[in-house]
Protein backbone atom coordinates (compact mmCIF):
# COMPACT_ATOMS: atom_id res chain seq x y z
CA UNK A 1 0.00 0.00 0.00
CA UNK A 2 1.17 3.69 -0.76
CA UNK A 3 2.67 4.92 2.67
CA UNK A 4 0.62 7.89 1.90
CA UNK A 5 -2.68 6.03 2.25
CA UNK A 6 -3.48 4.15 5.03
CA UNK A 7 -7.38 3.49 5.40
CA UNK A 8 -9.17 3.42 9.14
CA UNK A 9 -9.94 0.31 10.41
CA UNK A 10 -13.13 -1.76 9.63
CA UNK A 11 -13.11 0.77 5.98
CA UNK A 12 -13.83 -0.44 3.10
CA UNK A 13 -14.01 0.53 -0.92
CA UNK A 14 -17.04 -0.14 -3.22
CA UNK A 15 -16.43 0.41 -6.82
CA UNK A 16 -19.66 1.47 -8.27
CA UNK A 17 -20.10 0.83 -12.26
CA UNK A 18 -23.17 1.24 -14.58
CA UNK A 19 -23.23 -1.93 -15.66
CA UNK A 20 -23.46 -3.80 -19.48
CA UNK A 21 -24.83 -6.82 -21.35
CA UNK A 22 -21.49 -7.26 -22.79
CA UNK A 23 -19.70 -9.57 -20.34
CA UNK A 24 -16.61 -8.71 -21.56
CA UNK A 25 -16.93 -5.27 -19.69
CA UNK A 26 -18.30 -6.75 -16.93
CA UNK A 27 -15.44 -8.95 -17.07
CA UNK A 28 -13.29 -5.32 -17.64
CA UNK A 29 -14.73 -3.42 -14.70
CA UNK A 30 -14.25 -6.42 -12.37
CA UNK A 31 -10.48 -6.34 -13.32
CA UNK A 32 -10.43 -2.68 -12.53
CA UNK A 33 -11.64 -3.60 -8.88
CA UNK A 34 -8.69 -6.07 -8.97
CA UNK A 35 -6.82 -3.87 -9.27
CA UNK A 36 -7.48 -1.68 -6.73
CA UNK A 37 -7.50 -4.37 -4.41
CA UNK A 38 -3.70 -5.29 -5.07
CA UNK A 39 -2.50 -1.30 -4.58
CA UNK A 40 -4.56 -1.26 -1.49
CA UNK A 41 -3.71 -5.26 0.17
CA UNK A 42 -5.84 -5.88 3.24
CA UNK A 43 -8.83 -3.42 2.60
CA UNK A 44 -12.04 -4.84 1.48
CA UNK A 45 -12.62 -3.83 -2.31
CA UNK A 46 -16.29 -5.00 -3.53
CA UNK A 47 -17.52 -3.45 -7.07
CA UNK A 48 -21.43 -3.40 -7.98
CA UNK A 49 -23.88 -2.11 -11.20
CA UNK A 50 -26.94 0.13 -11.67
CA UNK A 51 -28.04 -2.26 -14.17
CA UNK A 52 -27.57 -4.86 -16.67
CA UNK A 53 -25.05 -7.08 -14.81
CA UNK A 54 -24.48 -8.53 -11.40
CA UNK A 55 -23.46 -7.49 -8.32
CA UNK A 56 -25.81 -4.43 -8.49
CA UNK A 57 -24.58 -2.14 -5.72
CA UNK A 58 -26.09 -3.17 -2.40
CA UNK A 59 -25.32 -7.04 -3.22
CA UNK A 60 -21.57 -5.10 -2.98
CA UNK A 61 -22.07 -2.84 0.37
CA UNK A 62 -23.27 -6.70 1.99
CA UNK A 63 -20.90 -8.03 0.91
CA UNK A 64 -18.50 -5.04 2.48
CA UNK A 65 -20.14 -5.13 5.74
CA UNK A 66 -20.19 -8.99 5.83
CA UNK A 67 -16.58 -8.56 6.02
CA UNK A 68 -17.10 -5.76 9.43
CA UNK A 69 -16.60 -2.55 7.21
CA UNK A 70 -18.52 -0.10 8.63
CA UNK A 71 -17.18 2.71 7.25
CA UNK A 72 -17.82 2.63 3.04
CA UNK A 73 -15.57 5.02 0.90
CA UNK A 74 -17.77 4.54 -2.41
CA UNK A 75 -15.99 5.54 -5.75
CA UNK A 76 -18.01 6.30 -8.86
CA UNK A 77 -16.59 3.89 -11.87
CA UNK A 78 -17.49 7.31 -14.06
CA UNK A 79 -15.41 9.38 -16.46
CA UNK A 80 -17.90 12.68 -15.83
CA UNK A 81 -20.60 13.50 -13.65
CA UNK A 82 -23.48 13.29 -15.45
CA UNK A 83 -27.11 11.63 -14.53
CA UNK A 84 -25.52 8.37 -13.24
CA UNK A 85 -22.88 10.09 -10.63
CA UNK A 86 -24.85 12.81 -10.08
CA UNK A 87 -28.56 11.15 -9.22
CA UNK A 88 -28.61 7.61 -9.23
CA UNK A 89 -25.48 6.30 -7.46
CA UNK A 90 -25.87 8.63 -4.70
CA UNK A 91 -30.08 7.62 -4.55
CA UNK A 92 -28.96 3.90 -4.57
CA UNK A 93 -26.11 4.58 -1.67
CA UNK A 94 -28.33 6.87 0.31
CA UNK A 95 -31.30 4.31 0.18
CA UNK A 96 -28.96 1.38 1.38
CA UNK A 97 -27.17 3.47 3.99
CA UNK A 98 -30.88 4.63 5.56
CA UNK A 99 -31.38 2.56 8.67
CA UNK A 100 -28.16 0.63 8.71
CA UNK A 101 -25.44 0.79 10.83
CA UNK A 102 -22.93 1.92 7.86
CA UNK A 103 -21.48 5.30 7.09
CA UNK A 104 -20.79 5.71 3.05
CA UNK A 105 -18.81 8.05 2.19
CA UNK A 106 -19.28 9.40 -1.93
CA UNK A 107 -16.53 10.04 -3.62
CA UNK A 108 -16.45 11.84 -6.59
CA UNK A 109 -15.50 11.08 -10.64
CA UNK A 110 -12.48 10.52 -12.43
CA UNK A 111 -12.92 13.79 -14.06
CA UNK A 112 -10.45 16.17 -16.13
CA UNK A 113 -7.32 14.57 -14.41
CA UNK A 114 -3.78 15.23 -15.51
CA UNK A 115 -3.03 11.38 -15.43
CA UNK A 116 -6.30 10.37 -17.43
CA UNK A 117 -5.33 12.44 -19.92
CA UNK A 118 -1.60 10.60 -20.05
CA UNK A 119 -3.49 7.69 -20.11
CA UNK A 120 -5.56 8.96 -23.32
CA UNK A 121 -2.59 9.71 -24.66
CA UNK A 122 -0.79 6.34 -24.50
CA UNK A 123 -4.08 4.76 -25.88
CA UNK A 124 -3.83 7.09 -28.80
CA UNK A 125 -0.05 6.08 -29.26
CA UNK A 126 -0.87 3.02 -29.68
CA UNK A 127 -2.93 3.20 -32.72
CA UNK A 128 -0.26 5.70 -34.28
CA UNK A 129 2.29 3.16 -33.64
CA UNK A 130 0.35 0.34 -34.93
CA UNK A 131 0.19 1.77 -38.13
CA UNK A 132 2.53 1.06 -40.86
CA UNK A 133 2.30 4.46 -42.50
CA UNK A 134 4.59 7.85 -41.42
CA UNK A 135 2.18 10.70 -41.20
CA UNK A 136 3.21 13.82 -39.14
CA UNK A 137 0.80 14.85 -36.84
CA UNK A 138 0.50 17.72 -38.65
CA UNK A 139 -1.08 16.23 -41.07
CA UNK A 140 -3.75 14.19 -38.40
CA UNK A 141 -7.10 14.93 -37.06
CA UNK A 142 -8.20 13.69 -33.89
CA UNK A 143 -11.44 12.66 -33.31
CA UNK A 144 -12.43 11.74 -29.27
CA UNK A 145 -16.05 10.19 -28.79
CA UNK A 146 -17.76 10.15 -25.29
CA UNK A 147 -20.79 8.24 -24.31
CA UNK A 148 -23.11 11.40 -24.85
CA UNK A 149 -25.37 13.03 -21.51
CA UNK A 150 -28.05 15.25 -21.04
CA UNK A 151 -25.84 16.71 -18.82
CA UNK A 152 -24.01 19.79 -20.97
CA UNK A 153 -21.31 19.87 -17.80
CA UNK A 154 -20.51 16.51 -18.79
CA UNK A 155 -20.68 16.91 -22.50
CA UNK A 156 -18.16 19.91 -22.30
CA UNK A 157 -15.68 17.91 -20.53
CA UNK A 158 -15.25 15.75 -23.69
CA UNK A 159 -14.47 18.88 -25.88
CA UNK A 160 -11.65 20.26 -23.33
CA UNK A 161 -10.23 16.77 -22.65
CA UNK A 162 -9.72 16.21 -27.11
CA UNK A 163 -8.28 20.08 -26.45
CA UNK A 164 -5.79 19.29 -24.31
CA UNK A 165 -5.10 15.96 -25.91
CA UNK A 166 -4.92 17.76 -29.92
CA UNK A 167 -2.29 20.74 -28.12
CA UNK A 168 -0.20 18.19 -26.01
CA UNK A 169 0.23 15.94 -28.77
CA UNK A 170 0.80 18.23 -31.66
CA UNK A 171 -2.16 17.25 -34.18
CA UNK A 172 -3.23 19.08 -36.98
CA UNK A 173 -6.81 19.71 -35.47
CA UNK A 174 -9.07 18.29 -33.22
CA UNK A 175 -13.39 17.34 -33.34
CA UNK A 176 -15.59 15.68 -30.83
CA UNK A 177 -18.14 13.23 -30.88
CA UNK A 178 -20.31 11.66 -28.76
CA UNK A 179 -22.01 7.83 -29.06
CA UNK A 180 -25.23 9.37 -28.02
CA UNK A 181 -27.78 11.31 -25.93
CA UNK A 182 -26.06 14.32 -27.15
CA UNK A 183 -24.47 15.49 -30.70
CA UNK A 184 -22.77 15.38 -33.44
CA UNK A 185 -22.84 11.41 -33.16
CA UNK A 186 -20.20 9.78 -34.55
CA UNK A 187 -20.89 9.12 -38.64
CA UNK A 188 -21.60 12.97 -38.95
CA UNK A 189 -18.96 13.82 -36.85
CA UNK A 190 -16.37 11.67 -39.41
CA UNK A 191 -18.21 12.74 -42.27
CA UNK A 192 -17.11 16.62 -41.19
CA UNK A 193 -13.99 15.50 -40.13
CA UNK A 194 -13.63 14.12 -43.55
CA UNK A 195 -13.90 17.28 -45.35
CA UNK A 196 -11.22 19.08 -43.43
CA UNK A 197 -8.79 17.86 -45.32
CA UNK A 198 -6.38 15.42 -43.27
CA UNK A 199 -4.56 12.57 -44.03
CA UNK A 200 -5.21 10.82 -41.34
CA UNK A 201 -8.18 10.49 -38.48
CA UNK A 202 -7.35 9.12 -35.50
CA UNK A 203 -10.99 7.86 -33.62
CA UNK A 204 -10.32 7.54 -29.92
CA UNK A 205 -13.65 6.40 -28.05
CA UNK A 206 -12.36 8.52 -24.18
CA UNK A 207 -14.11 5.36 -22.52
CA UNK A 208 -13.27 2.89 -19.72
CA UNK A 209 -14.35 -0.28 -20.92
CA UNK A 210 -15.82 -1.72 -24.07
CA UNK A 211 -19.30 -2.66 -24.69
CA UNK A 212 -21.86 -2.00 -27.43
CA UNK A 213 -21.20 1.88 -27.85
CA UNK A 214 -17.60 1.29 -28.23
CA UNK A 215 -18.07 -1.70 -30.96
CA UNK A 216 -20.22 0.96 -32.57
CA UNK A 217 -17.73 3.69 -32.62
CA UNK A 218 -15.62 1.57 -34.14
CA UNK A 219 -17.91 0.03 -36.48
CA UNK A 220 -18.94 3.84 -37.88
CA UNK A 221 -14.89 4.58 -38.19
CA UNK A 222 -14.63 1.25 -40.07
CA UNK A 223 -17.73 2.63 -42.38
CA UNK A 224 -16.20 6.10 -42.39
CA UNK A 225 -12.76 4.41 -43.59
CA UNK A 226 -14.72 2.80 -46.40
CA UNK A 227 -16.01 5.83 -47.39
CA UNK A 228 -12.99 8.11 -47.75
CA UNK A 229 -10.25 5.48 -48.89
CA UNK A 230 -7.86 8.35 -49.07
CA UNK A 231 -7.83 8.86 -45.46
CA UNK A 232 -6.05 6.81 -42.99
CA UNK A 233 -8.53 5.99 -40.21
CA UNK A 234 -6.66 4.11 -36.90
CA UNK A 235 -9.20 3.00 -34.00
CA UNK A 236 -6.99 3.88 -30.97
CA UNK A 237 -7.75 1.63 -27.92
CA UNK A 238 -9.96 2.23 -25.61
CA UNK A 239 -8.77 3.16 -21.87
CA UNK A 240 -9.61 -0.13 -19.78
CA UNK A 241 -7.40 -0.60 -17.28
CA UNK A 242 -4.50 1.98 -17.92
CA UNK A 243 -2.16 2.13 -14.70
CA UNK A 244 -2.96 5.87 -14.70
CA UNK A 245 -6.13 5.43 -14.26
CA UNK A 246 -6.03 2.82 -11.32
CA UNK A 247 -3.55 5.70 -10.10
CA UNK A 248 -6.49 8.34 -10.52
CA UNK A 249 -8.91 5.91 -8.29
CA UNK A 250 -6.16 5.87 -5.94
CA UNK A 251 -6.70 9.48 -5.99
CA UNK A 252 -10.17 9.70 -5.41
CA UNK A 253 -10.05 7.52 -2.41
CA UNK A 254 -7.35 9.62 -0.92
CA UNK A 255 -9.83 12.98 -1.28
CA UNK A 256 -12.36 10.84 0.07
CA UNK A 257 -9.99 10.19 3.21
CA UNK A 258 -8.84 13.77 3.64
CA UNK A 259 -12.17 15.36 3.12
CA UNK A 260 -10.58 17.17 -0.07
CA UNK A 261 -13.60 16.50 -2.46
CA UNK A 262 -13.64 19.29 -5.01
CA UNK A 263 -16.40 18.97 -7.27
CA UNK A 264 -17.47 21.43 -10.16
CA UNK A 265 -20.76 22.46 -8.42
CA UNK A 266 -20.65 26.25 -10.73
CA UNK A 267 -21.19 24.26 -13.93
CA UNK A 268 -24.01 21.93 -12.54
CA UNK A 269 -27.75 22.05 -14.07
CA UNK A 270 -29.30 21.26 -10.71
CA UNK A 271 -28.38 23.97 -8.83
CA UNK A 272 -27.50 26.91 -11.14
CA UNK A 273 -29.64 28.01 -14.46
CA UNK A 274 -27.04 26.47 -17.17
CA UNK A 275 -27.95 28.16 -20.60
CA UNK A 276 -30.71 25.70 -22.19
CA UNK A 277 -31.27 23.68 -18.98
CA UNK A 278 -32.64 26.24 -16.67
CA UNK A 279 -35.43 24.21 -16.15
CA UNK A 280 -33.62 21.18 -14.38
CA UNK A 281 -32.66 23.63 -11.72
CA UNK A 282 -33.73 21.67 -7.84
CA UNK A 283 -35.05 18.63 -9.68
CA UNK A 284 -35.25 15.76 -7.20
CA UNK A 285 -31.75 13.98 -7.47
CA UNK A 286 -33.22 10.04 -7.72
CA UNK A 287 -32.37 7.00 -9.57
CA UNK A 288 -34.67 5.49 -12.17
CA UNK A 289 -32.79 2.25 -12.48
CA UNK A 290 -34.13 0.13 -10.30
CA UNK A 291 -36.49 -1.31 -12.77
CA UNK A 292 -33.51 -2.88 -15.02
CA UNK A 293 -30.87 -4.21 -11.49
CA UNK A 294 -29.18 -7.07 -12.89
CA UNK A 295 -31.13 -7.92 -15.97
CA UNK A 296 -29.10 -9.21 -18.89
CA UNK A 297 -28.38 -12.42 -17.41
CA UNK A 298 -29.57 -15.26 -18.84
CA UNK A 299 -27.62 -14.78 -22.71
CA UNK A 300 -24.78 -17.12 -21.52
CA UNK A 301 -25.77 -19.01 -24.62
CA UNK A 302 -26.04 -15.84 -26.78
CA UNK A 303 -24.16 -16.06 -30.33
CA UNK A 304 -22.16 -13.09 -29.23
CA UNK A 305 -20.78 -14.89 -26.74
CA UNK A 306 -20.48 -12.09 -24.37
CA UNK A 307 -18.88 -9.83 -26.72
CA UNK A 308 -22.69 -7.90 -26.81
CA UNK A 309 -23.83 -5.47 -29.70
CA UNK A 310 -27.43 -5.33 -27.91
CA UNK A 311 -28.88 -7.96 -30.67
CA UNK A 312 -30.82 -9.32 -27.74
CA UNK A 313 -33.02 -5.87 -28.07
CA UNK A 314 -34.33 -6.96 -30.95
CA UNK A 315 -37.05 -9.07 -30.82
CA UNK A 316 -36.80 -11.74 -34.05
CA UNK A 317 -33.17 -11.88 -33.14
CA UNK A 318 -33.50 -13.66 -30.40
CA UNK A 319 -37.00 -15.25 -31.40
CA UNK A 320 -34.22 -17.15 -33.72
CA UNK A 321 -32.12 -18.31 -31.54
CA UNK A 322 -34.18 -19.14 -28.75
CA UNK A 323 -32.52 -16.59 -26.61
CA UNK A 324 -34.83 -14.71 -23.67
CA UNK A 325 -36.12 -11.04 -24.97
CA UNK A 326 -35.32 -8.57 -22.35
CA UNK A 327 -37.04 -5.30 -23.78
CA UNK A 328 -36.09 -1.84 -22.07
CA UNK A 329 -39.08 -0.69 -19.67
CA UNK A 330 -40.16 2.55 -20.77
CA UNK A 331 -39.90 5.17 -17.89
CA UNK A 332 -42.97 6.58 -18.29
CA UNK A 333 -45.43 4.46 -16.29
CA UNK A 334 -47.19 3.97 -12.85
CA UNK A 335 -45.77 1.49 -10.39
CA UNK A 336 -46.75 1.31 -6.42
CA UNK A 337 -43.35 0.95 -4.23
CA UNK A 338 -43.89 -0.88 -0.65
CA UNK A 339 -40.67 1.25 0.64
CA UNK A 340 -40.50 4.65 1.55
CA UNK A 341 -38.03 6.69 -0.68
CA UNK A 342 -35.39 8.36 0.55
CA UNK A 343 -33.83 10.78 -1.70
CA UNK A 344 -30.28 11.67 -2.01
CA UNK A 345 -28.55 15.15 -2.06
CA UNK A 346 -26.72 15.52 -5.52
CA UNK A 347 -23.56 14.78 -4.59
CA UNK A 348 -21.79 17.88 -4.02
CA UNK A 349 -25.14 19.28 -2.21
CA UNK A 350 -23.17 19.47 0.94
CA UNK A 351 -19.91 20.55 -0.27
CA UNK A 352 -20.56 24.32 0.72
CA UNK A 353 -20.12 23.72 4.09
CA UNK A 354 -16.71 23.77 4.44
CA UNK A 355 -16.65 21.78 8.12
CA UNK A 356 -18.02 18.85 5.63
CA UNK A 357 -15.11 16.55 4.56
CA UNK A 358 -17.48 14.79 2.24
CA UNK A 359 -20.81 13.33 1.26
CA UNK A 360 -22.06 11.36 4.17
CA UNK A 361 -24.76 9.48 3.24
CA UNK A 362 -27.87 8.27 4.70
CA UNK A 363 -28.16 11.85 6.97
CA UNK A 364 -30.56 14.63 6.88
CA UNK A 365 -30.17 16.90 3.96
CA UNK A 366 -31.12 19.91 2.10
CA UNK A 367 -31.21 20.44 -1.40
CA UNK A 368 -31.15 24.01 -0.91
CA UNK A 369 -34.75 24.10 -3.18
CA UNK A 370 -38.13 23.65 -2.33
CA UNK A 371 -39.39 20.21 -1.94
CA UNK A 372 -42.14 20.45 -3.37
CA UNK A 373 -41.78 21.23 -6.99
CA UNK A 374 -44.61 19.53 -8.87
CA UNK A 375 -42.75 16.12 -8.71
CA UNK A 376 -45.22 14.24 -6.46
CA UNK A 377 -44.54 11.21 -4.69
CA UNK A 378 -47.18 8.61 -3.75
CA UNK A 379 -48.32 5.36 -3.76
CA UNK A 380 -48.19 4.98 -7.50
CA UNK A 381 -45.89 7.69 -9.85
CA UNK A 382 -44.71 8.01 -12.86
CA UNK A 383 -40.92 8.11 -13.34
CA UNK A 384 -38.92 9.90 -16.24
CA UNK A 385 -36.22 11.88 -17.17
CA UNK A 386 -36.30 15.11 -17.93
CA UNK A 387 -36.42 15.89 -21.50
CA UNK A 388 -33.47 16.97 -23.14
CA UNK A 389 -33.77 20.49 -24.48
CA UNK A 390 -32.01 19.28 -28.13
CA UNK A 391 -33.83 16.20 -28.89
CA UNK A 392 -34.75 17.23 -32.62
CA UNK A 393 -31.39 17.90 -33.54
CA UNK A 394 -30.30 16.88 -36.92
CA UNK A 395 -27.13 15.55 -35.91
CA UNK A 396 -28.06 13.35 -32.76
CA UNK A 397 -29.04 13.21 -29.99
CA UNK A 398 -30.59 9.52 -30.40
CA UNK A 399 -28.02 6.59 -29.54
CA UNK A 400 -25.05 5.46 -32.00
CA UNK A 401 -27.33 3.14 -34.25
CA UNK A 402 -26.36 -0.28 -35.56
CA UNK A 403 -23.86 -0.17 -39.35
CA UNK A 404 -27.09 -1.35 -41.31
CA UNK A 405 -26.95 -4.86 -42.66
CA UNK A 406 -24.41 -5.60 -39.63
CA UNK A 407 -26.82 -7.90 -37.69
CA UNK A 408 -27.85 -10.13 -41.30
CA UNK A 409 -23.52 -10.11 -41.83
CA UNK A 410 -23.38 -11.16 -38.39
CA UNK A 411 -25.73 -13.16 -38.20
CA UNK A 412 -24.60 -15.25 -41.91
CA UNK A 413 -21.17 -15.52 -40.34
CA UNK A 414 -22.43 -17.06 -37.09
Amino acid sequence: MDKSLILPAATGIMLCGHGSRNQLAVGEFAVLAERLRERLPGVPVEYGYLEFANPVIHQGLDKLRAQGVSRVLAVPGMLFAAGHAKNDIPSVLNTYAAGKPVEITYGRELGVDLKMLRAAGDRIEQAIAASPRDIPRHETLLVVVGRGASDPDANSNVAKVMRLLWEGMGFGWGEIAYSGVTFPLVAPALDHAARLGYRRIIVFPYFLFTGVLVKRIYDAANDAAAKYPDIEFLNAPYLNDHPLVVETFIDRIQEMLVGQILMNCAMCKYREQVLGFEAEVGLKQESHHHHVEGIGGGLENCPCKGDCDSSCRDEAFCKKHGLPWTPLPAHDHSHAHPHPHVHAPAPHALLANPVLPAIRLGMSHDHGHPQDHGHHHGDGHDHHHHPYPHADHPLGPLTLPKIPGRLAREDQER
